[in-house]
């Protein structure tokens, strides 16, 4: 699964989109009821300034419709399929090797979304402040980017292939 630099197409294979098209109809159907039902239980013990099943609820049901929302917004905009890919250029879909300036040690990913799970290797999104600085890069190129510190870092590509799964 991977996501393009357009904030709002996502990549999915097949099996990812099917998985996430499940658990938003079972969080927008059946998920829904049983949170209001737990929530109407709880109403029923009494006082609800101090009801702490009934407060628990309420939090459970902010985070399930916040997931729905997430959820609907991937599915309504997602393209089931490959992203275009080309050998050595740095994009969604693409395993990626890079070393850090002034370090020796190499580091590989896979370049795609977070929605992405099962993968055997790390994997970061395009839209992070390392992905976004390489995406569209070739081997040997290099890419500075901002360190949640405020520091820069350097990397160099040294590999682009695209990912075939593992």
């Amino acid at each position: 699964m991977t996501e393009t630099n357009n904030d709002s197409l996502t990549w999915l294979t097949q099996e990812a989109y099917d998985r996430l098209k499940t658990e938003l109809d079972y969080l927008s159907g059946p998920g829904r009821v049983d949170i209001a039902k737990k929530i109407e239980a709880a109403r029923d013990e009494g006082d609800l300034r101090e009801n702490g099943g009934y407060h628990a609820a309420k939090e459970e049901q902010g985070k399930i419709e916040g997931r729905i929302i997430q959820l609907a917004h991937i599915v309504q905009h997602a393209r089931v399929g490959e992203p275009p890919r080309t050998d050595g250029v740095v994009g969604p879909g693409m395993t990626v090797t890079i070393r850090f300036d002034g370090d020796d040690d190499e580091v590989t990913f896979l370049l795609a979304s977070r929605e992405e799970s099962g993968a055997p290797i790390d994997v970061y999104s395009p839209r992070s402040p390392l992905g976004s600085a390489i995406n569209g890069k070739k081997i040997g190129d290099s890419a500075t980017y901002t360190l949640p510190n405020g520091r820069s870092a350097k990397v160099e590509i040294l590999e682009a292939v695209p990912y075939i799964g593992g």
